[in-house]
């Protein structure tokens, strides 16, 4: 009978044998670092890159956006106190709503508005006052109350050199004849200084108390 042959790794010595199962190891463990490892590592550092860079390109979107939403709020905020600006001291004379407040506020005081005559503008630096000369008759509360109501007008009305003549009686009342200056004021631009462009003239915000005295 013949005697099996034995392979040449069989023959090896065992430290031999475990020298070249590292080394088939280790072969093995390269490729396949090689393969599938090294591929897979440089996706995630392409991946890792790519998250970073959407990262900043969300923080800087954020950032405009937070700008915008701000510059939108002190534009809003601008344009509010703008308004409630033009409500007490308008950019035009605006006789006819001057005169409409006046007629509004006899209405409610109760006094016979007998006549009324507007007087010559008088400018000054910021601003412009709009007098007007009123007769009426009334009861003393309703003369008071009248006064009282134009000072709730939004826009800035005095009522001053209030004279009071002539009291009659009627019934039980005493009515008597009225004379006052109302004034009305209306904002203006500023002049430009000399030698300087026409922008330097733009209307600047008043941030000055509004024309006092009266009953404002």
């Amino acid at each position: 009978m013949a005697t099996p042959t034995q392979s040449a790794l069989a023959k090896l010595p065992l430290p031999a044998k475990i020298g070249v199962g590292a080394a088939f190891s280790a072969v093995v463990m390269f490729a396949y670092w090689f393969i599938f490892y090294s591929d897979v590592a440089s996706n995630i550092v392409g991946a890792e890159q790519q998250k970073k860079t959407l990262h900043d390109q969300m923080a800087q979107q954020q950032q405009a956006q937070a700008t915008y939403f701000a510059d939108r709020g002190e534009l809003a905020l601008r344009e509010q106190r703008a308004r409630e600006l033009n409500k007490v001291l308008p950019p035009e004379a605006e006789e006819d709503a001057f005169l409409s407040s006046v007629q509004q506020a006899s209405n409610v005081a109760g006094i016979d508005l007998k006549g009324y005559a507007p007087i010559a503008e008088v400018p000054l630096a910021f601003y412009s006052k709009i007098p007007m000369k009123i007769d009426l008759t009334g009861k003393f509360h309703q003369i008071a109350k009248f006064a009282y109501e134009l000072g709730k007008v939004d826009r800035v009305i005095n009522v001053e050199n209030i004279e009071l003549s002539e009291p009659t009686l009627v019934g039980d009342e005493v009515v008597l004849k009225g004379k006052c200056l109302a004034t009305a004021f209306h904002a203006v631009a500023p002049a430009a200084p000399r030698g300087g462009s026409p922008a330097a003239a733009a209307p600047a915000a008043i941030t000055a108390a509004a024309p006092g005295g009266g009953t404002k």
